[in-house]
Formats: C-alpha cells, structure tokens, sequence
C-alpha cells in the first residue's frame, strides 16, 4: 500500500468533517483517521464528476443487491450529480480489514466533495462514534426555518343541510 503523496490521513479526517453536507461524515473520518486505516494503491486518483456519478451510480444498485452495508453513498451521489461532468475531481481510497473508503476531493486537494465508506457483503460498518451534541439555539437568535402560520380552521361545506 501506497501512502497518498500530498495529503495526511488526519488532513483527510479533517476534510471530511468540514464537509457539512456530506452525511455520515462523523463515521467516515474516524474510519479515516484510525491507526487500521491505510491509504490504498490508487494508479488512477484524478477522475471526473461524470466518471464518478456512473462508476458510483452502479456501485448503489450492487451494494444494493447484495445487501453491504455503506455510509455517505447518498450525500456523494447528490454531489457528484450537481456537478458539470467535466468537472475535474482526485479520489483518494483507503482501507482496513473489510471496509474501504473513497473520498472525492477538489483538484486541489483542500475540498471534500463525497465520501462513501462501504463493507464487503454481510459485513456491519465499524463501530460509529456518537453523534455531535446539538447546541440549543439563544431565545434571541432567528430560527433557521421560518415559524409556519396557524391556518385558520377551514369551513367544512354541508352537503346535508
């Protein structure tokens, strides 16, 4: 196994938490950032929005079929499909016993655009760390959903009358 050349497992890690609309972030960079996890041999790490949107479309429906468990397949679809084919993109993939991980990055290398971790079939995904605490809001601060109006109960027309 090949070490990545420019990027460090904990800069990986602390990419992939940055990734606020990545789902399963959580889960995904303490996969990355454990002392099991190596980065894999990757002879092809540039690729394409396109090339991933199809390449991880067909992943979706195997991992589907048969039954293997995965973190952040949805989040990276989503990104990759909101992306112009073209769109020049760096995989980075690592690995640890029976589960893989492909992180989709700028070219640059300083922005995650996916993340799926996967296990082969049958086998759970590691263990998840707990979930971020959420920080209740400030009675002052304005709600980040606009507050919906009661609606005015509705006259029911008598059909009977």
């Amino acid at each position: 196994m090949q070490a990545s050349q420019t990027l460090s497992k904990q800069r990986l890690a602390d990419l992939v938490l940055a990734a606020h609309p990545l789902a399963e972030r959580d889960v995904i960079a303490a996969f990355v950032s454990d002392a099991a996890t190596l980065f894999g041999s990757n002879p092809f790490s540039a690729t394409s929005a396109g090339s991933a949107r199809h390449t991880w479309s067909g992943q979706a429906f195997e991992f589907r079929v048969l039954g293997m468990a995965a973190a952040g397949l949805t989040s990276l679809l989503e990104a990759v499909a909101a992306l112009p084919p073209a769109e020049p993109l760096v995989q980075e993939i690592l690995s640890a016993g029976p589960h893989r991980c492909c992180v989709l990055l700028d070219p640059g290398r300083t922005r995650v655009v996916g993340a799926v971790l996967y296990a082969k079939p049958g086998v759970p995904l590691p263990d998840c760390p707990p979930p971020p605490i959420p920080v209740p809001a400030s009675p002052s601060a304005p709600s980040a959903r606009p507050r919906r109006r009661a609606r005015a109960a509705a006259l029911q027309l008598d059909l009977f009358a």
